[in-house]
């Protein structure tokens, strides 16, 4: 971890205005789709209509003859000249000892086609619609395979069989803990509680659908690539190394402005190598742009994950063991992360804020014929907190207990810290009975019951769910690079790895930089999303501030270290001597001094540069609770959230105005997670939700007023900012509170256990089935 001076300010706990509202606000974004055509030929993917099929024979005559299509390209002709696959991860065994085995994922499909929506085939014309139009007369003959789109009906004998190397489709499983040891405490509990819990498949929707241009430098010959790309860096590696085969420092990405990531856009995209392939083949600039509909079909799904979790409980509720078998669902094809998600993520979280040691996790992930999983806001840890939060307060339920009197009989407790958990994860600092007690005070929980009376007399149905969180934030990297310049016209200019997708870190970044050199935050420049002049790994698993922002502290400090020693020489003094403060470097006790401005315009390029690595210890820990309040009208089986409070602990809040907002669009799509949204296949693999017609989303009118509290009093000590990431917390803390404030909702009927999402239909029959059975 980075030691910074002791005098060292930066500027935490200040909410100035967002900088970069000004511009987005007006219309003066730079998003991909601002880029004026010039000229550039589109590109469109034909998708096939089957789940599972052999391509038997493409005819693209008739299609390549029409008006203003300029080539078409198959599968085919990627392989024959030698376009590579995107790579995977195969670091997990099979079940049987072997190694991990995942189809090829090629940029148009070659020879099989693996779920509804994959590109075969890619036309290049002179507008999008001729493009579109020509796609039409393309002729494919396909022989029809047997299709499997349920991971639990997958690993079935007699299911199809999506990838030959896995004839089980089991394409990796893990398993942590002692089973000998977790089945004799469950021999020996007083209680027991066992939940089959499944955490449905859902689409991420960020406002901005995914798009890219790519263009080749006439004279050079240097590819550039715009794409909407959290991690533009390794966006490049992928193509140059494993897709183009072509030196790195022959292609370029450029990140502009991203309109909502949440983890999906993390990695190269088939579209994005075929946009970048054909740019190169033809020389000519090419542009895509996906509908809503190739989001649907044709991007990265979140979550799909069936389980079965139990614990074992002494008299008093304090867990004895706890064991979980699991099923991940991976999709026809492995993302970068679809492995990881339920092998390692989930796990890195699963016993949450408990003291739970006697565990054992059985996870085997499985292939199915469907788009492919990949990161989604949390990416493993919702699924995880979902578990255990569920089985706390169907526990706390079987047993009489108050959820929060077994959850406190449970907790990691401070004079634990630092705590390592059952799978060797060490959680740094944390107060979680201090976050439950701030949260019960903050929602009026003894008020609950006369709420519940008046909720009562209206004919409604009134819970209350509670939830105790915690996230593994950070990513695969604890280092982040950085460069800092200090122009001779005045103005600070940082260039930053990490990229910027609606969360403020243009001001986050501005406010560290301004507080720690001590001049104007309206002075200060961050630039990101370009290979050409930044490096870093990008922003994943809410690591942009723990690290990047580190970073940009660190880089303050060696810049003022360095004006410091350039300060001497000019000034006749001993570096030891020399003060710096607001942009002045002075002579201590005299009135000699120059300007760090100055000191850039002496400089070669007139700037002063440094170039700083931020690094922290390990991952950081955030963690809270929530409550919230749900009303239940049983004649339509609506459910309306009317209450949410939480308690948060991000460590040091930079700007708490931007966590706050996180915090909020988390919980808005936890709750959509809970209520709303659903991913679902029919038999044959045809997506029945591929838009906003069939698949739902919150509105604004859907959420509650959320009340967010932010509690530093835990700060973290892995990095020297003491911030903890937030970006993913309330998409992790609010499904099970919803959830549980549900069914404690419709106990009184008997119905003890639904899975999501719990949406009017699901409900209202839940309520009729218990009427006709308890009368």
């Amino acid at each position: 971890m980075n030691i910074l001076p002791g005098n060292l300010r930066f500027g935490a706990g200040l909410s100035p205005k967002r900088l970069e509202d000004q511009r987005l606000l007006t219309g003066q974004g730079k998003f991909i789709d601002d880029k004026p055509e010039d000229g550039a030929l589109w590109l469109h993917l034909l998708r096939s209509p089957h789940a599972h099929a052999k391509i038997t024979a493409i005819d693209v005559a008739a299609a390549r003859a029409m008006p203003g299509v300029e080539a078409i390209y198959t599968g085919a002709d990627l392989v024959a000249d030698d376009v590579g696959t995107l790579p995977t991860l195969p670091i997990f065994k099979r079940p049987d000892g072997s190694a991990a085995t995942f189809p090829p994922r090629r940029l148009l499909a070659h020879e099989v086609v693996r779920f509804a929506g994959e590109a075969v085939a890619a036309i290049v014309a002179t507008s999008r619609a001729a493009a579109q139009l020509a796609a039409e007369a393309i002729d494919i003959s396909y022989d029809v395979l047997p299709a499997v789109v349920d991971p639990v009906e997958a690993m079935k004998p007699g299911a199809a069989v999506v990838w030959p190397d896995a004839p089980d489709n089991i394409v990796a499983a893990t398993s942590y803990g002692d089973p000998a040891k977790v089945e004799a405490a469950f021999a020996a509990a007083k209680h027991t509680v066992s939940l089959d819990i499944v955490s449905q498949r859902l689409v991420p929707s960020a406002m901005e659908p995914r798009s890219t241009i790519a263009e080749v430098d006439k004279k050079s010959g240097k590819l550039t690539l715009y794409v909407q790309s959290q991690t533009p860096a390794s966006t490049r590696d992928i193509l140059a190394d494993a897709v183009l085969k072509r030196p790195k420092e022959s292609i370029r990405v450029v990140v502009g402005d991203i309109g909502g990531g949440f983890g999906q856009k993390t990695s190269l995209y088939p579209e994005d190598g075929v946009v970048a392939y054909v740019a190169v083949k033809l020389n000519k600039t090419i542009r895509w742009r996906g509908d809503r509909t190739d989001e649907f079909v044709g991007g990265t799904h979140g979550r799909d994950l069936t389980s079965t979790a139990e614990l074992a409980l002494d008299a008093k509720g304090r867990i004895l063991a706890y064991r979980v078998r699991s099923i991940g669902g991976t999709g026809a094809y492995m993302s970068a992360t679809a492995v990881i998600i339920p092998l390692v993520l989930g796990p890195f979280v699963q016993t949450g804020v408990y003291d739970l040691q006697n565990v054992h996790y059985d996870i085997k992930a499985v292939i199915t014929n469907t788009a492919p999983v990949g990161a989604y806001r949390g990416a493993g840890r919702p699924e995880a907190v979902f578990i255990i939060e569920r089985l706390m307060d169907a526990a706390a339920r079987q047993m009489g207990m108050d959820p929060r009197a077994i959850r406190k009989v449970n907790y990691i407790k401070p004079t634990q810290f630092p705590y390592k958990n059952a799978v060797g994860q060490t959680y740094d600092s944390g107060a979680f009975a201090h976050m439950l007690d701030r949260a019960t005070e903050l929602s009026d929980w003894d008020g609950f019951a006369a709420r519940k009376k008046a909720a009562k007399k209206k004919g409604l149905l009134y819970g209350r769910g509670l939830t105790s969180y915690i996230e593994w934030t950070g990513g695969p990297g604890t280092t982040e690079k950085v460069r800092l310049r200090a122009m001779a016209n005045g103005r600070v200019i940082l260039h930053s790895g990490t990229m910027a997708m609606g969360q403020g870190l243009q001001t986050a970044y501005s406010q560290l930089v301004s507080e720690a050199l001590g001049i104007g935050i309206d002075k200060i420049d961050v630039i990101q999303g370009d290979t050409d002049v930044i490096v870093g790994m990008g922003s994943v698993g809410s690591r942009s501030l723990f690290v990047g922002g580190t970073a940009a502290v660190v880089s303050a400090a060696d810049m003022i270290a360095k004006a410091r020693e350039k300060a001497a020489n000019m000034l006749e003094a001993s570096v030891e001597d020399i003060e710096y403060s607001a942009g002045f470097l002075t002579v201590v006790g005299t009135d000699k001094r120059v300007g760090l401005f100055e000191i850039a315009k002496a400089e070669d390029g007139e700037q002063l540069s440094v170039e700083s690595t931020g690094v922290a210890d390990g991952p950081t820990w955030p963690n809270g609770t929530h409550i919230c309040e749900v009303e239940i009208d049983p004649e339509t089986g609506i459910t309306n959230v009317v209450r949410y409070t939480t308690v948060d602990d991000v460590g040091v809040a930079v700007n708490p105005m931007l966590v706050t907002g996180q915090i909020h669009g988390g919980v808005a799509q936890g709750i959509g997670q809970a209520l709303f949204e659903n991913v679902h296949y029919d038999e044959d693999g045809q997506l029945i939700t591929a838009s906003y017609q069939d698949y739902c989303i919150p509105r604004a009118g859907d959420l509650p007023p959320l009340s967010v509290t932010l509690d530093g009093s835990a700060p973290c000590v892995t990095n020297p900012i003491g911030s903890k990431g937030c970006g993913e917390s309330g998409a992790i803390g609010g499904p099970p509170c919803i959830v549980n404030g549900v069914l404690d909702a419709l106990q009184p009927l008997g119905i003890t256990q639904l899975n999501t999402p719990l949406s009017p239909i699901k409900v209202w029959e839940a309520i009729r089935s218990a009427s006709a059975t308890h009368g």
